[in-house]
C-alpha cells in the first residue's frame, strides 16, 4: 500500500543587502565556523528557523563554536568576530545540540542599518567598523 501525503518546506529569503562591496567575500576569504545553537535564542534569532544572514557574532571561548553577539556575555560572544554570511537553517529547532556549518564575514564595507540586529560601539571597536551608507 501507498501513501501520499503533504510536506510543507519553509524557506529564507536571502537578504544580503547589509554588505556594500565584494572586498573581503572572494574565494577562501570568509572562514568556515561552527555555530553553537544553544546560545541562540528562538524567538529572537531564528523565529522561522533560519538565522538571518548579517547576524553580528562572537566566539565561544570554551568551544571555539560562534553565538550570537552579547556585550554582557562573559564566555567570548562580547568581543565582535564578524558577521554571518549567509541565511543559515536551524535543522531543528527543538534540539539546540545540533551544531551547524557557517561562514564568517570578517572584512568588507557594510551598510550598518540594513544589519538584521543593531550592533554597538563595542562591536564596532572590536571590528574596526566604519559604517558606509553613501
Amino acid at each position: 500500500m501507498t501513501y501520499i501525503g503533504v510536506k510543507k518546506t519553509d524557506y529564507q529569503a536571502e537578504d544580503r543587502s547589509w554588505i556594500l562591496s565584494q572586498w573581503g567575500l572572494g574565494p577562501g576569504e570568509n572562514p568556515s565556523i561552527v555555530l553553537d545553537i544553544s546560545a541562540f535564542t528562538k524567538a529572537t534569532h531564528y523565529p522561522n528557523g533560519y538565522i538571518k544572514s548579517g547576524e553580528p557574532l562572537g566566539k565561544i571561548t570554551a568551544t571555539g563554536l560562534y553565538g550570537p553577539y552579547d556585550n554582557a556575555a562573559a564566555d567570548g560572544r562580547e568581543v565582535g568576530a564578524g558577521f554571518l554570511h549567509s541565511a543559515t537553517v536551524v535543522p531543528d529547532m527543538s534540539d539546540t545540540t545540533k551544531d551547524v556549518g557557517a561562514a564568517l564575514v570578517k572584512a568588507g564595507f557594510i551598510k550598518e542599518s540594513n544589519l538584521p540586529r543593531a550592533i554597538d560601539a563595542g562591536f564596532r571597536t572590536d571590528l574596526k567598523l566604519c559604517d558606509f551608507t553613501a
